[in-house]
């Protein structure tokens, strides 16, 4: 539409300065000539665009011309690009780029001291492919269909309906409808594979906001560890927790909670080996224990032979 290609020449020249018909007529997709009567029109309609001639000719919007009854301050902008662009940095969205070259034409330097960087979600490109299929699926209401791999190793076949996507604990998941248990389930994306969206209409509408309330009462465990001084810092980085008591020798109690069914907590508690021993609850005592015997077994068994 023409009213949305006048927001972006003018979004566009605010952020870059001045630029040529012929660049604009290519980032815009429109002959140079339509560009020159976009730009008359902008003119006409109170926006000030100054022409250059020559090699470093072109066009762009008057030093002085800002946007006015601008509602936030220059620091709340700031925070606002902040979080952009830490979401850009986990998901190549061409919608989310377009919203960020809009607020950066809001102010007129970011000035923030805080920067977020997610760009260990978009380490796998596989990853994109999904989150694009599925936010166009979620878009359409249609039901989406994967082979997924669940915490336990055990394969099976879903079909789900989208309802949002969420990053949390280093990584993507769908929330989705899943009949078969007549309610709401997360899936991580890493572990999907075959992903396709159906053209098979959602069974009803669902509310985001009321999934997330529900989803945040899910069984959750805690855990108290005792560890060496040596991993206490590691524990703070991998773990999400508070040390609750230091003794003499160095040694601490550690503890964090972690969902019931998010299992990397529990391989980095093994990769301390004899530098952690967790004391509570009693059955994640015994499931440790139960794992470094399978362990043990497995290279015995592979010295014998």
């Amino acid at each position: 539409m023409k009213i949305d290609r006048l927001m972006g020449i003018v979004i566009y020249l605010l952020n870059h300065g001045r630029t040529s018909a012929q660049s604009l007529s290519e980032e815009f997709e429109v002959s140079p000539r339509t560009i020159v009567r976009d730009l008359e029109a902008l003119d006409r309609a109170g926006i000030p665009i100054q022409s250059f001639y020559g090699v470093e000719g072109g066009y762009q919007i008057m030093d002085s011309y800002v946007f006015e009854k601008q509602a936030a301050t220059a620091s709340d902008f700031d925070w606002i690009v902040t979080a952009l662009k830490g979401l850009a940095s986990a998901y190549a969205n061409k919608s989310l780029q377009q919203t960020l070259e809009k607020i950066n034409s809001l102010q007129l330097k970011e000035n923030n001291t805080v920067s977020l960087d997610l760009g260990a979600a978009n380490e796998d490109g596989k990853i994109n492919e999904q989150l694009k299929l599925l936010e166009g699926a979620i878009e359409k209401k249609c039901i989406v269909q994967f082979s997924y791999t669940n915490s336990h190793g055990e394969g099976k076949e879903i079909q789900a309906e989208p309802v949002c996507l969420q990053y949390k604990w280093y990584n993507w998941y769908l929330i989705g409808y899943y009949e078969k248990y007549q309610d709401y389930c997360m899936f991580k994306l890493i572990r999907m594979d075959n992903l396709q969206a159906t053209e098979i209409k959602n069974t009803k509408d669902h509310n985001p906001s009321d999934i997330k309330m529900k989803e945040n009462t899910e069984n959750t465990v805690h855990i108290r560890l005792c560890g060496k001084a040596s991993i206490k810092a590691k524990c703070r980085e991998y773990l999400n927790g508070r040390v609750t008591q230091e003794f003499e020798n160095g040694d601490f109690e550690f503890c964090f909670s972690v969902p019931e069914q998010e299992t990397f907590w529990y391989g980095v508690v093994l990769s301390f080996g004899n530098k952690a021993k967790i004391l509570e609850p009693q059955e994640m005592k015994e499931r440790i224990i139960r794992t470094c015997k399978e362990i043990q077994m497995e290279y015995e068994e592979s010295t014998e032979e």
